[in-house]
């Protein structure tokens, strides 16, 4: 249950969480824990920990209120990296135990790091359990398509074909698309970053935060030794313009090198009327090219999750050609926790009489037989 401490509470998604007390100030230094991080060089892990160490004060909220859970692999060291509460737990149970803490303790910011193996695979029924429920927790899912940990086998996020040590003639598994399977498990927010794009990063981080209910945010997140380049195409300045398609909120969706109506990109998504998905358009006056008032604007807080998903589905599972970036989706929806604390609340109200009292109602009601 939530601790009356008597200070005031911020933001949407930790709006049962104790502030910082007023004049006190915070900085990523205080996240910093005095543990030597050590991942391999060049790993995109340290991008997406210094970013987090550098957000995390803008929650404006006290270390002790904020719990950090993993599972198993090289994502999962994070706990030991911040200087908050945390815990290195179980291989792909760590949405699990956050939802225990969630439930438990409304005055904590509980948020979960993993890895694509970890949640895809061993993890994935508690994955997809925590997203339909709506506990009130952020999930980060650091995608580097590999095992990294150990050593570099294939992963359910792995392309067709991949060749690796566990697979030397090639994967014959079709991957997960991690925003596809959020969006399918009706996930509220659901949204995908790049561990090298700081601002981008940052800025998601902190629409998951302020969510009331389960952030899901994938992370394209580079290994140099086991899987380097898996997302050149989104990260080089040479591709990235077609590569990335930008979502959002109330923006039409337009992408690639400036266009010569000054709207955006000259690649845009339009409805597709044959499959009632959407497509991949050139935008401009041509008889051939979508007009730019066709293009469609995206919409994250839509009810409807089936744009959001349609627009998943333009990721391929191959070189990344095309990936789209940002917020898919963002609605709000009671949470499991809220509802369950509610649930405990009426209950209480409505018990009368003494302890043992209780007991011997609580093991002679409902359905109870009599063994002559």
């Amino acid at each position: 249950m939530s601790a009356d401490l008597g200070l005031p509470l911020v933001r949407s998604g930790t709006e049962s969480v104790p502030a910082l007390e007023e004049g006190l100030t915070q900085s990523g230094k205080d996240f910093s824990s005095d543990q030597e991080v050590r991942w391999c060089p060049g790993c995109g892990d340290y991008a997406v920990l210094k970013a987090v160490q550098g957000f995390l004060p803008d929650l404006g909220l006290r270390r002790e209120n904020i719990v950090f859970i993993s599972g198993i692999g090289c994502s999962s060291r994070f706990p030991y990296y911040l200087e908050t509460y945390g815990m290195h737990s179980i291989h792909g149970r760590a949405p699990t135990i956050a939802t225990g803490i969630a439930t438990s303790r409304e005055d904590l910011s509980v948020w979960v790091v993993t890895g694509d193996g970890d949640a895809l695979s061993i993890g994935g029924n508690h994955l997809i359990h925590a997203l339909r429920r709506n506990v009130n927790l952020t999930i980060l899912l650091f995608n580097n398509r590999i095992y990294g940990l150990t050593k570099g086998q294939y992963s359910p996020t792995s392309e067709a074909g991949k060749i690796t040590k566990s697979t030397p003639m090639g994967s014959l598994d079709h991957p997960f698309n991690p925003v596809s399977l959020a969006l399918g498990a009706e996930a509220t927010f659901v949204a995908r970053t790049i561990d090298s794009d700081r601002k981008h990063l940052t800025s998601v981080l902190s629409a998951a935060a302020e969510h009331r209910g389960t952030s899901f945010v994938e992370i394209y997140q580079n290994c140099p030794i086991f899987n380097d380049g898996a997302f050149d195409a989104v990260k080089s300045p040479v591709t990235r313009d077609e590569a990335i398609i930008p979502l959002v909120h109330g923006e039409p969706i337009r992408f690639g090198a400036p266009g010569a109506d000054g709207g955006g990109g000259t690649h845009g998504l339009i409805r597709d009327a044959a499959t009632g998905g959407v497509k991949v358009v050139e935008v401009g006056d041509a008889p051939d090219q979508a007009r730019p008032e066709d293009v469609l604007v995206h919409d994250a807080h839509s009810l409807d999750a089936t744009t959001a998903f349609a627009i998943s589905r333009l990721t391929d599972a191959g070189r990344l050609h095309r990936a789209p970036i940002g917020i898919f989706r963002q609605v709000s929806r009671p949470t499991y926790d809220d509802l369950a604390r509610d649930q405990i609340t009426q209950a209480s109200a409505g018990v009368i009489g003494s302890k043992s009292e209780r007991l011997a109602a609580l093991i002679g009601g409902g359905d109870t037989w009599t063994v002559a």
